[in-house]
């Protein structure tokens, strides 16, 4: 019975293929005909060659949707979060990582926000577990803050501020990075702001800076903005303090080390005193 429907003359194969491709149903065109014979080989039922069938669809389809996510992410760099030193952050687990990376705070419409000296792993994380919810079927997006911040004066201008946002609001995550490294001018602050209270328990967003909360006062230039910003930030979130040497620094110091054991003591006491100066000053 199954040899008689799957013997098809060449006419009704092409028939098939083209209905096929009309139902967009591409990878079950591509491979019918050799499961076919497979199914009728190893003596298998019709519901076992069509279950065969879908589950190949479904498996490409799944596959294409999340390479789509992946590039509407504009994830600069492959980050993986397996690639992340723990190891280095003594306030870090990775019972934290793995729960911030099932992505269930986002269901919630919460925040994440990493805080720490340049060079500590801030935007490696950041875009490690934005790689980690494109996996699940999450929409996200990276960002930098000037970058955002600038299309975001831009809209103004040309009156489309309100429909910029409501694009971004497709977004169940928006990333934005290294939002304290640019003195922001006040009309560029005051969209930020306009994003952040839009998305306050509506959406979820994750930010990095190198720049505690008491600092602020310079990205949103006064006191009422600053703390309402921080204020709906903090309400709903998970807060990261990436406290460490900058890894960057490290690898160059172990660099040096290796290709001249006999470095003097004297040197690495100026460098760790160099370090601690400039955590010093990004703590202010």
């Amino acid at each position: 019975m199954m040899n008689q429907v799957l013997n098809t003359t060449t006419n009704s194969n092409a028939n098939l293929s083209a209905c096929l491709e009309s139902l967009n149903l591409l990878a079950m065109r591509d491979i019918y005909q050799d499961l076919a014979s497979k199914i009728i080989k190893a003596d298998q039922s019709p519901i076992d060659y069509l279950e065969e069938l879908t589950r190949v669809e479904l498996e490409q389809r799944n596959q294409k949707h999340t390479q789509h996510l992946l590039k509407s992410a504009k994830l600069p760099r492959n980050k993986l979060l397996l690639d992340f030193d723990i190891t280095r952050i003594p306030t870090l687990h990775s019972g934290l990582l793995t729960s911030l990376s099932s992505g269930d705070f986002i269901d919630r419409q919460e925040n994440l926000l990493i805080f720490g000296n340049p060079g500590t792993g801030k935007s490696h994380l950041s875009i490690a577990l934005a790689r980690e919810w494109c996996l699940q079927g999450r929409k996200c997006l990276y960002t930098t803050a000037a970058s955002l911040v600038q299309d975001l004066l831009v809209a103004k201008n040309k009156m489309n501020l309100t429909n910029l946002i409501k694009k971004l609001d497709r977004y169940e995550i928006l990333i934005i990075d290294d939002i304290s490294y640019i003195p922001y001018e006040r009309a560029e602050s005051d969209v930020l702001f306009v994003l952040l209270a839009q998305r306050y328990e509506q959406r979820s967003v994750l930010i990095t800076s190198n720049l505690v909360f008491s600092g602020w006062g310079q990205i949103f230039k006064d006191d009422m903005s600053t703390t309402a910003a921080i204020d709906r930030l903090v309400h709903h979130s998970t807060i990261l303090e990436l406290n460490s040497e900058s890894y960057r620094i490290k690898t160059a110091k172990d660099k040096g080390q290796n290709q001249n054991p006999q470095i003097s003591q004297t040197e690495t006491k100026n460098d760790t005193q160099t370090d601690t100066k400039m955590e010093e000053k990004n703590v202010e």
